[in-house]
């Protein structure tokens, strides 16, 4: 293991150690005559651990910035794997004809059909279908899986229109979204580290995914050309850059989280060989897996991770990401009530439950602008089977909901920003007010509205007045969709036929 390596291992040491220490504090709260004393110091507490003032942000954002470079460095240098996408030819926005798109990251996959128009239409139609697999290939061999995939896609393209049909000779093309962690080769090839999101297959562990897919597409006689593989943030990057040249990186706010980012060729050490044409190469940066003493961590952060599926990894993901956000909450009112009883002489039973708050709930419940704040009341029924909850209560809820989500989006902000610090467009440089892009999506950022604003209001604290001025944000809409198949127009070998 390098020296980059082995630092970047003990500071992540460093703050799991202080986490074991911070959890092996038992509270022991005397409960007092006063109801709502205890309680509200438990908020204070929270809130203060939470706290993301702007110093601590730069630093959050130096950290990463650092860790960016060692993961550029050498494989296995840092936290960050920053991986090789091997997209070095972004869409111009010129791009015209249709194109194909896979989008498999979960439990459901989608088949789309792009037409695209270039600057004057941008994409004209967009047809796709979604596609549940069956529990049974999430377990089973990597071929029936991947027959499955190609048999429902073959079937998608027998309904294609006569003016879809590619003229003899021509093959279809195809961008394939992977949301599984891959090692790239090529822009259409890959080794697939491991499957995560439930499934469980082993005998696909280190092939080639692109070409399992081609063989099993062969199988069913559809003549079709793998012609980029990406993750979602690498096609959010993409289909910003569609629309808008000025779009610099992608990120995802979701379920998970990710960014992409156009970085220099000549300022990736790992990358071996001669440099690509235009110059840029797009890193997929993993950048859940980012770990620092500087981030602002909790007791309930550090039960979460050690009751996780992946102890002491994805530490940045579990604090801003919206497949844990809710379940923090949850954490935080479950102490309240075994130790101030604030619900009550018993602990509501569905707040032991993992996972039964979600994101979306506590988004709903931030959102309460009614004077009785009834729709915090309806989630505590509904949702945790708790009754009878005065006015009172459901503001000290809101006010959780509050601290969790501005913590999230402040923290996400300074990620944001160690990008624009890596690359250069975190200040204007001898008077250029250079413009730069950043595309978002996911259903954290686009549904949740408050955390958003926050966000964007932090990325521009961080840059300044002069800078917040050079840099926009804007929603990507289906970057794992669109993004793809439009890599595919962007990587197709007609264009480099025609390039020649």
């Amino acid at each position: 293991m390098g020296k980059v390596a082995v630092g970047a291992a003990v500071v992540c040491a460093a703050a799991v150690c202080a986490a074991a220490a911070a959890a092996a504090v038992v509270h022991h709260r005397k409960k007092s005559s006063g109801k709502w004393g205890p309680v509200e110091a438990m908020v204070k507490e929270f809130e203060e651990q939470c706290s993301s003032p702007i110093g601590k942000l730069r630093k959050i954002a130096d950290a990463m910035e650092v860790e960016m470079h060692a993961g550029l460095a050498s494989e296995g240098g840092s936290k960050l794997k920053m991986l090789i996408s091997y997209v070095d030819n972004l869409p111009s926005g010129d791009e015209k004809g249709f194109f194909y798109a896979l989008d498999l990251g979960g439990t459901n996959f989608r088949v789309l059909r792009v037409q695209l128009g270039g600057k004057e239409k941008g994409v004209v139609s967009l047809h796709s279908e979604e596609v549940s697999i069956p529990p049974h290939l999430m377990t089973g061999s990597s071929h029936e899986l991947f027959d499955f995939i190609a048999t429902s896609l073959a079937k998608f393209i027998s309904s294609e229109p006569e003016e879809f049909h590619p003229p003899p000779g021509k093959q279809r093309e195809l961008g394939f979204t992977f949301s599984f962690p891959v090692r790239q080769t090529s822009i259409a090839s890959g080794t697939l580290i491991k499957w995560t999101k439930g499934f469980r297959i082993e005998d696909v562990v280190g092939e080639d995914v692109v070409g399992e897919l081609t063989k099993a597409m062969k199988k069913t006689g559809l003549d079709m050309r793998v012609a980029a593989l990406i993750n979602d943030a690498v096609g959010t990057l993409a289909r910003g850059r569609f629309s808008n040249q000025d779009v610099i990186a992608g990120v995802i706010l979701g379920t998970g989280t990710n960014a992409a980012y156009v970085e220099r060729a000549n300022a990736i050490p790992k990358l071996q060989g001669s440099l690509p044409k235009s110059g840029d190469m797009v890193i997929n940066m993993e950048w859940g897996n980012f770990c620092s003493s500087y981030l602002p961590l909790t007791e309930y952060d550090r039960a979460l991770d050690a009751e996780s599926l992946n102890p002491g990894e994805q530490i940045f993901e579990k604090m801003i990401s919206g497949m844990y956000l809710g379940d923090i909450v949850r954490r935080v009112l479950f102490r309240m009530a075994e130790e101030a009883d604030f619900f009550g002489d018993t602990v509501p039973r569905k707040l032991r439950i993992p996972f039964i708050l979600r994101t979306p709930d506590i988004s709903a419940m931030h959102h309460d602008t009614s004077s009785d704040l009834k729709v915090v009341g309806n989630k505590l029924k509904d949702v945790l089977e708790i009754d009878n909850t005065s006015l009172k209560m459901r503001k000290i809820v809101v006010k959780l909901c509050d601290i969790i989500a501005i913590r999230a989006a402040r923290v996400a902000a300074a990620g944001n920003f160690s990008i624009l610090k890596k690359i250069g467009r975190d200040t204007v440089n001898a008077g250029k007010k250079q413009k730069t892009v950043i595309s978002l999506d996911g259903g954290l950022f686009e549904h949740y509205n408050k955390f958003r604003t926050c966000l964007e209001s932090t990325i521009k604290e961080l840059l300044g007045d002069d800078g917040a001025e050079t840099i926009g944000i804007e929603h990507s809409n289906d970057g794992s969709g669109i993004g793809a198949a439009l890599l595919a127009a962007s990587h197709s070998q007609y264009l480099a036929m025609e390039d020649s």
